[in-house]
């Protein structure tokens, strides 16, 4: 480089400065940025398809596949987290007038446990269910109180919730078009060589397709399954348990047992054994087999990434980003893995003396 070498340091360091200070102005609105990107790698190709197949132009093409994503992407998105929070609401304000009698179930369930299962409730000091009940009833009512809260926030927040929504879907439209532009110029400006930028592109839209893909139509199928067999059985607020089933899905292992395993010890314990039997199989053998199955097809194979590491990937994104993590915890995985095989493979070569 023939340019005085202070003058390219004072390059770099402007170059961070400003890299900084645009990064923080965007930390507002970095959830419709994220999401932007995501949908944007998700519904690019079919934003190409559509420009060879009609011939039209860039804006009409993206301007299409815009509506498509908000139609079978974004609108049902909405759609269940309204349905979540009223029903959610509703619940929590039949415990709390008392339409739903904690007590009594507890009660009920005390008597119907056989007398060794009583004495080793006494023995490890909850066989009193009084301070048990007052509790679950205590955390009924902040349950009620937090959802009543966030509804309410959720109606103040409204404006900014509406700002940020068409902010995603100004960049999306954006991102759809001009998106070849806009990877080739972060390519070229990436100091690696053209084989290390092309692998890891690649990994990256590999693992947000298959994270994204994946992960959703898991939530979806378990959600499914989880709510039509609450339903059958008659299982109250059935949509209810079907969304959380559906959002707790994400957690790899565990997932949607977290709802229906304890209600199918509940039936079990109160009696109801062809119930609790029927819960219990189904939840084993056809939500469990939808998780267990599925998801290494889905998200394991084509991120090429072990089922342990997309595990504990996704918890630690989820417990640092929220719901963002999700992608972005097994973003970072797969970029690591990635990343770390590139300084490996090309490292040089030590000779050790003899």
């Amino acid at each position: 480089m023939n340019e005085n070498p202070l003058h390219y340091k004072t390059l770099l360091l402007l170059l961070a400065a400003v890299t900084i200070a645009f990064i923080w102005i965007l930390l507002p609105f970095y959830g419709a940025l994220f999401w932007a990107v995501i949908l944007a790698i998700l519904f690019a190709p079919l934003q190409r398809k559509l420009q060879a197949r009609f011939k039209l132009r860039r804006n009409l093409t993206a301007l299409l596949t815009l509506g498509i994503c908000l139609v079978i992407a974004i609108l049902p998105v909405i759609i269940t987290s309204a349905l979540l929070i009223q029903e959610g609401a509703s619940l929590y304000k039949n415990i709390e007038s008392g339409q739903i009698d904690i007590g009594s179930y507890l009660e009920h369930f005390k008597q119907m446990l056989p007398p060794y299962a009583e004495h080793f409730l006494d023995r490890i000091g909850v066989g009193n269910l009084t301070g048990l009940r007052d509790k679950i009833t205590n955390g009924a009512m902040q349950g009620s109180q937090m959802v009543a809260t966030q509804a309410f926030s959720f109606g103040q927040g409204t404006f900014d919730f509406v700002i940020s929504f068409f902010i995603m879907l100004y960049l999306l439209f954006f991102f759809l078009r001009d998106g070849t532009d806009l990877v080739r110029r972060i390519r070229i400006a990436v100091p690696l060589g053209e084989q290390q930028k092309r692998r890891l592109q690649l990994k990256f839209t590999r693992v947000v397709r298959a994270t994204v893909k994946g992960n959703i139509l898991m939530a979806m199928a378990q959600g499914v399954l989880g709510g039509a067999i609450f339903w059958i059985l008659d299982i109250p607020s059935a949509l209810l348990w079907a969304v959380l089933m559906a959002f707790l899905s994400l957690l790899p292992a565990v997932g949607a047992g977290i709802v229906w395993a304890p209600v199918a010890i509940w039936f079990l314990a109160t009696g109801q054994i062809w119930q609790g039997v029927v819960l219990g199989l189904f939840g084993t053998f056809v939500i469990g087999l939808v998780d267990n199955v599925l998801r290494p097809v889905l998200v394991g194979k084509d991120t090429k990434m072990p089922d342990y590491l997309v595990l504990i990937s996704t918890l630690g994104g989820l417990a640092v980003f929220g719901i963002n993590g999700f992608v972005i915890g097994p973003l970072i995985a797969a970029l690591f893995m990635s990343t770390w095989g590139i300084f490996t493979g090309e490292r040089p070569k030590v000779k050790l003396p003899s």
